[in-house]
């Protein structure tokens, strides 16, 4: 299944602003931190810078044997986990072996000798224990500017480092501060995240897919009602140019149905010209055939109805109930190309006669059978078959049972019908109720017993068919 435009454009969306949330939130990290750190290493150096001022103060009042109950004060302080002053050698020798909570140079480890080397504070931030420190060592270099000339007690040269303060600070309250700013950060983001989305899918529900929606349906209703779609009903550029083409578009396709419409029914009504003429013309030739065979009057018209009534009672689909119709006058068509001298003789025909009579079923189905048309095809058939019986003792191929087309079984039953009816040259007509006798008795030999008893229990019918068009008028 195909996605929809909005879970597309939402889709596009969250990933875009989750990168661009992630890339904000690690600038955003990554500057705080900075400005953690900086905070952290200023206020160390404020501490380191404490310590240094105090223990000027005590070397002005002559009472560095003091000092260290103002080391132990300073160690007190909040956020100060130690506090430890590093003495150089150049210090040492001049002064001696300092207190206990000052170190010698060459006891301390490499980031407080890193100090001495550099000149220059060094700061070590632990940020990633459960316990975070900033631990900065900040060197004192001997020099003589300054209200206090190191050099006029220190017996150095100047640059000399004569120590340094080695503090380390708490700094859990910043880490925590961090993670407090960037966690807002993230529900923040997370929150404009939704808003963002939220909005999008409501923009799109209501630009988007509901006027797409919206002018689907209207262009289907158009389409039926042949009615434009309504441009007012669309509020953006978009879809009012696409309801705009749509009306043009269906404006043609009305146009050319109206076309197409007009020449359908040209088209049916040439082609129930042409299939009323086909009827006539068939209709005709039975009748020229009836002519020339000096049948009775209107037996062509009689073995239609007749035929059409049992077709009709047997459950033939109405288009082959036509099909029988339009085409049973053609069932003695071949007796055309029979001599007059056969085809009229008033007695009893000889075998020889009787066996040139027989090729007239043969000859209608010649003529008939290369033709396409239903009614040219099922002539051919009654043509060839309206002779067989039903015990198999017809002619011309001795079919039996309903390997006798059903077109062939009834036209069997209604011409013989007629011709019982009827006087001909050879026979006087005969009573109705010795027609339906021989009828009976025929059942099962010569007629389809269905058939038969169809006709039987419609005989009123069959008999008004007779009454309506006499053997005596044309």
């Amino acid at each position: 299944m195909k996605p929809s435009i909005k879970s597309i454009t939402v889709k596009t969306l969250v990933n875009f602003l989750l990168v661009l949330a992630a890339i904000m939130l690690i600038v955003t990290g990554l500057n705080f931190r900075a400005l953690s750190k900086q905070a952290l290493e200023d206020q160390a150096l404020s501490q380191a810078e404490l310590v240094r001022a105090g223990l000027t103060a005590h070397m002005k009042a002559g009472i560095m044997d003091k000092r260290d109950y103002f080391l132990e004060e300073i160690k007190q302080l909040h956020q100060v986990n130690r506090l430890t002053i590093i003495r150089s050698n150049e210090v040492s020798d001049q002064f001696g072996p300092g207190r206990a909570i000052e170190h010698e140079v060459n006891d301390v480890d490499a980031t407080a000798r890193k100090a001495f080397e550099t000149m220059e504070p060094v700061f070590v931030l632990d940020e990633f224990s459960y316990h975070p420190t900033i631990r900065v060592v900040v060197p004192y270099v001997a020099s003589p500017s300054g209200s206090l000339n190191c050099l006029a007690c220190h017996n150095v040269t100047e640059g000399t480092v004569l120590g340094a303060v080695d503090i380390v600070m708490d700094a859990s309250k910043y880490r925590n501060y961090s993670v407090i700013v960037i966690v807002g950060m993230l529900a923040i983001s997370f929150v404009f995240l939704i808003l963002i989305l939220v909005n999008t899918s409501r923009t799109i529900q209501r630009h988007v897919q509901g006027p797409l929606d919206t002018l689907v349906d209207k262009t289907i209703n158009a389409y039926e009602k042949k009615e434009p779609v309504c441009l007012d009903q669309f509020a953006t550029k978009e879809f009012t140019n696409v309801a705009n083409e749509i009306n043009l578009f269906n404006s043609e396709i009305i146009a050319h149905q109206d076309q197409l419409h007009q020449k359908n029914e040209e088209l049916i009504a040439l082609n129930d010209e042409i299939e009323s003429t086909l009827r006539e013309t068939v209709f005709t030739i039975g009748v020229i055939e009836e002519q020339r065979s000096k049948e009775t009057g209107n037996h062509t018209r009689r073995v239609s109805l007749y035929s059409r009534l049992l077709a009709g009672k047997a459950g033939l689909s109405e288009k082959e109930v036509d099909n029988i119709t339009a085409a049973s006058p053609l069932h003695d068509l071949g007796k055309i190309g029979i001599p007059d001298s056969i085809l009229l003789k008033p007695g009893q025909l000889t075998d020889d006669e009787f066996e040139i009579m027989k090729n007239h079923t043969r000859i209608g189905y010649t003529m008939l059978g290369h033709s396409e048309r239903d009614i040219l095809k099922a002539g051919a058939i009654i043509a060839l078959q309206h002779h067989e019986k039903w015990d198999g003792s017809g002619y011309p191929q001795g079919l039996k049972g309903e390997e006798i087309h059903i077109y062939g079984r009834i036209i069997a039953l209604a011409d013989v019908f007629d011709a019982l009816t009827c006087r001909r040259v050879y026979k006087e007509a005969w009573e109705l109720a010795r027609v339906v006798e021989s009828i009976k008795e025929q059942s099962g030999k010569h007629f389809d017993p269905t058939l038969v008893n169809i006709f039987l229990e419609n005989l009123d019918e069959f008999s008004a068919i007779t009454k309506r068009y006499p053997a005596d008028t044309l």
